[in-house]
């Protein structure tokens, strides 16, 4: 399992993918607007806390993101950590 943040072309999304080629699923994400930086951690229910907007940076809109373990949702490794590196965007 691999768990990183891409590139978009409004900011930037979590990703949980399963290794090359395989399936990948989006579990959170930021966008960049003219009030700072939204973001969102994926969840099953309706959970209005896990949204947030005008966040002043990327660095505390990810890491907003990643607080809340949207991973935690897909897979039971619960010692899967988010790559330091930002994939660029993918071409599909």
């Amino acid at each position: 399992m691999e768990l990183y943040w891409q590139e978009t072309r409004k900011g930037q999304r979590l990703v949980l993918g399963s290794g090359p080629g395989g399936s990948e699923e989006e579990v959170g994400g930021v966008r960049i607007t003219k009030r700072g930086f939204d973001a969102f951690a994926k969840t099953f229910g309706y959970d209005p806390g896990r949204a947030e907007k005008g966040i002043e940076s990327m660095e505390e809109a990810k890491a907003f993101v990643e607080s809340f373990h949207p991973w935690d949702l897909f897979t039971d490794d619960k010692g899967l950590l988010v790559e330091a590196d930002v994939r660029p965007m993918s071409n599909s």
